[in-house]
């Protein structure tokens, strides 16, 4: 059996990145020093004359940010059909490509573009086997991907790069690679580039999530990051989010759908306590959630999602979208395995809104 934490011991651990060691020799890095914090509290949302374009858009979390922040989005691109469903869906003001990125040439990405100005390219090309080896060949192809990220900032020149990963993109090859990366985005002109980590319950989302930003710009200027708002006694609780939906029947239509346990498996589910996991094989799911403090990170594990901190049941999609602070009118297409799915591999629209809101305000300042 897992080890079974106290809830007072795990909540206070849950409410603790595992990552702010890290954070905190990343910020006080004097080679990495080329950025700003901005207060984005109480920012109202203004339509902006800025746009953007999401590689490996997923279903759109980071999309989503940016647009509540005011920003306009131009283009998309995602190889997953049910992914690029549910972007065609809630963002029908602008294009989107379905299909691997590859086969996406520069010249029908500019003529999509027109004469409107890039301002920010950003995405999250998948790490999976990243290597210093990899990213400096360009005929390796493990970080093909990448590349084709850093084709898009050669093909539109965008004024900003915005890159988000897992923060243990930072620790691979005992730092060599993000320094690498850091170089490749030089080598396009975006000298001063900088990586931060940032914890998304700071920022209102009741869930711990946290994740590897690169910004970088072509104009000389520090790299605008917003500043965190909440202390770690102020997270947003799990219940705070989603209690209201815990006795409402599923509705396909709203995604509030969850798998469907027999008898005999709610009655396992019931004997878990907050913080234990029903399989000791599952680290990332199956875990009953705690009351009184965020969401651990919400993820779609094979199938597996958390259990709810009160019913004995999983958490369902539209729990889970909440967590991810998706607006209950987004919809997302396909299965429910396949909207919990698009849902946990997201970037939580509220973190993404923020880091939106200091692009529109750094913007301002060099438009002006």
């Amino acid at each position: 059996m897992p080890k079974i934490l106290k809830p007072r011991e795990a909540g206070a651990k849950n409410a603790i990145s595992r990552y702010s060691t890290l954070k905190r020799q990343l910020d006080n890095d004097l080679l990495n020093r080329n950025w700003t914090e901005i207060n984005t509290t109480g920012m109202d949302r203004q339509q902006t004359p800025f746009n953007f374009v999401d590689i490996f858009s997923g279903a759109g979390g980071l999309s989503l940010g940016f647009k509540q922040a005011g920003l306009n989005k131009i283009l998309s691109v995602e190889i997953d059909r049910d992914a690029s469903s549910t972007i065609r869906c809630n963002f029908p003001e602008s294009f989107h490509y379905e299909g691997m990125i590859e086969h996406f040439s520069n010249r029908r990405m500019k003529k999509i573009v027109g004469k409107r100005c890039v301002h920010i390219v950003c995405g999250g090309p998948p790490c999976q086997g990243f290597s210093v080896a990899g990213l400096r060949n360009p005929h390796d192809p493990r970080n093909q991907l990448f590349r084709e990220f850093m084709r898009v900032v050669e093909s539109l020149n965008p004024w900003y790069i915005v890159m988000e990963n897992v923060p243990g993109i930072l620790t691979m090859q005992g730092g060599r690679v993000y320094r690498e990366i850091l170089r490749q985005f030089e080598s396009l002109g975006y000298s001063g580039t900088s990586v931060r980590i940032l914890e998304a319950a700071t920022f209102g989302v009741p869930q711990l999530r946290t994740r590897a930003f690169f910004i970088g710009n072509r104009i000389g200027n520090p790299n605008p990051y917003p500043k965190e708002q909440l202390a770690k006694a102020d997270y947003l609780s799990i219940e705070s989010a989603i209690d209201d939906l815990k006795d409402i029947p599923p509705n396909r239509s709203i995604n509030h759908e969850w798998t469907k346990h027999s008898r005999a498996m709610e009655e396992r589910i019931s004997r878990v306590p907050p913080g234990g996991s029903l399989y000791e094989t599952f680290r990332d799911a199956w875990k009953r959630q705690y009351r009184g403090v965020p969401s651990m990170t919400a993820k779609e594990n094979h199938g597996g999602v958390h259990i709810h901190y009160e019913k004995n049941r999983v958490i369902s999609a539209r729990e889970l979208a909440r967590l991810q602070t998706f607006p209950d009118d987004f919809i997302f297409s396909g299965t429910m395995k396949r909207a919990y799915w698009q849902i946990g591999n997201a970037i939580p629209c509220l973190l993404a809104k923020n880091i939106g809101l200091a692009m529109v305000s750094q913007l301002e300042r060099e438009k002006n």
